[in-house]
């Protein structure tokens, strides 16, 4: 196999794996958002304590994108198949 060849399939590796975990965070952001917004209708009382779990919760389902992202970096840039 060509040096271009395995380049191309790790730019493809990358987009993929970038675009699928932007995608589950996508997923998991809404259904985050859903059930924060679900629980402070029915208890307002909670909204602090509930904000700032959800906070947590984003954050924390965030690191997992741009982790893949720098994954998808270090597979272009340091590819040790080249």
């Amino acid at each position: 196999m060509g040096t271009e060849f395995v380049l191309a399939l790790s730019v493809m590796g990358a987009a993929i794996g970038i675009g699928l975990a932007a995608m589950g965070a996508a997923i998991g952001d809404g259904h985050a958002a859903s059930k924060m917004l679900e629980g402070l209708a029915r208890q307002p009382e909670m909204g602090g304590k509930l904000l700032v779990n959800f906070l947590i919760s984003v954050g924390l389902i965030e690191s997992m994108p741009i982790i893949a992202a720098v994954i998808s970096i270090v597979l272009v840039f340091a590819n040790p198949f080249k």
